[in-house]
């Protein structure tokens, strides 16, 4: 017997793709240079104006993926993000970034290289100031300029999309930035159920049925031993496996 909820949800789903690339290459080719016609003399202010718009078109596209019926959320505490410095998130589905920036008006990520090979995303990484994943000095030293300029930095500690069913691995670039930035970390637990767009599915492998995300912002997470006489490698080190354990014990805390 044929799923109509599912096959709508297949074409909502391929639409809203189709919608997300035309809006990148919009973005590029036209919001963008616009915008990019009045000079600023204060640093960074041009870049913010690109960060708000890429907020708010973000907005926008969850708003239709919602209204096609392709997905459901909801937002707990987003308030605790307007003054944060550095937002950390699991990272379950390839819309996580999406959801996030649609909560953070001066939102600034840390990508990976090989996004700005990609017609759709290059445009708007590079107009919004995103901080390529290269080199871990150049990326500690632009993670501080980009906070200075009022930015929050968006980082994902896994580093990449969480498979289903698999433990939580942690790479050190986000605890490095959290103490070599002496910067207060605002931690993002995301919940999507039933999992969908994870690291192993493609965009028409639709759920059975209406994926959930459900999106926890928490309080500001502590470094006690942020000013502790120890070297700063082994800082970082505790403070990545605190995270993994903070995440685990979330995570776990919202499946019950």
């Amino acid at each position: 017997m044929i799923d109509f909820n599912r096959v709508w949800r297949w074409f909502g789903t391929a639409f809203s793709f189709f919608l997300f690339g035309l809006g990148g290459l919009l973005l590029t080719c036209l919001v963008f240079p616009l915008l990019a016609i009045y000079p600023m003399k204060e640093k960074g202010v041009k870049q913010q104006r690109m960060q708000k718009t890429v907020q708010l078109c973000f907005r926008l596209f969850i708003k239709c993926m919602s209204s096609l019926g392709v997905l459901s959320y909801e937002i707990i505490d987003a308030d605790k993000l307007k003054d944060a410095k550095l937002i950390l998130a699991n990272h379950p589905s390839l819309l996580d970034v999406v959801f996030l920036i649609s909560l953070v008006p001066n939102a600034c990520c840390v990508v990976k290289g090989r996004l700005t090979k990609n017609i759709f995303l290059r445009g708007p990484i590079k107009a919004a100031g995103y901080i390529i994943n290269s080199d871990s000095n150049t990326l500690i030293a632009a993670s501080k300029e980009s906070m200075s300029l009022g930015n929050a930095l968006i980082i994902f500690p896994e580093g990449t999309r969480t498979t289903a069913d698999s433990d939580l691995v942690f790479k050190r670039g986000a605890a490095n930035i959290a103490i070599r930035c002496e910067a207060p970390v605002t931690p993002v637990v995301i919940k999507c159920t039933p999992t969908t767009l994870t690291k192993n599915d493609r965009w028409y492998q639709v759920p059975n049925k209406k994926v959930h995300f459900r999106i926890q912002v928490n309080e500001q997470l502590p470094i006690d031993y942020l000013s502790a006489d120890i070297a700063v490698s082994k800082k970082v080190r505790q403070f990545n496996s605190d995270l993994k354990k903070y995440y685990t014990k979330e995570l776990l805390k919202h499946e019950q």
